[in-house]
């Protein structure tokens, strides 16, 4: 009986990831492919942030481009010492991969450093956080499904000024995000 269910066990884990990328297919629109050139972004040209950090934002896939499916995006950092608050997506798992630089982050009561090379999965509905160490950073950001990321993206660099933390937790409402905590101190 306990191999059945050991058996059982198995054959649906090994089945999840087929499971995950034939629901993304699905959400994949037809139509042709397309290339974003190295320090381009596809949609919005570069963003720069203004709030949480200054850093620039190329959107390299947007929801848009995958019928909100997936987004990924890269991120140049130049924000030494700053990072996003605290926060939760309800609805959306991350992915961070650092093309150069050094992070620090938080998922869940877990903490990790990040440098060149190395990858962290964040979860939905668990809170997290992360802060750039380096004096400069690259990393590639993705989510999936795309969720409102991109249009919270376009919503800071089209600000005229740094917003108030009022205006910054309501950005992260209207866009499918939940503040739940102070950005991340560097230990």
């Amino acid at each position: 009986m306990k191999r059945t269910r050991f058996i059982a066990a198995i054959s649906t884990l090994l089945s999840a990831p087929s499971l995950a990328f034939s629901s993304l297919r699905k959400a994949l629109p037809p139509g042709k492919g397309f290339k974003v050139n190295v320090s381009e972004g596809r949609k919005h040209g570069h963003l720069k942030l203004k709030g949480v950090n200054v850093n620039i934002i190329d959107v390299k896939i947007s929801g848009s481009d995958t019928d909100g499916g997936l987004a990924v995006f890269e991120q140049t950092s130049l924000s030494p010492g700053r990072g996003t608050p605290l926060h939760v997506h309800p609805a959306q798992d991350e992915v961070f991969y650092v093309l150069e630089g050094m992070y620090y982050f938080q998922v869940g009561d877990e903490k990790y450093t990040l440098k060149t090379g190395d990858s962290i999965f964040l979860p939905r509905q668990v809170p997290h956080a992360w802060t750039q160490v380096a004096e400069r950073g690259k990393m590639i950001v993705m989510l999936q499904p795309a969720g409102k990321l991109e249009d919270f993206f376009v919503s800071l660099a089209g600000m005229d000024r740094d917003p108030s933390k009022e205006e910054l937790a309501r950005l992260f409402a209207d866009n499918q995000m939940q503040v739940v905590g102070p950005p991340l101190k560097i230990d």
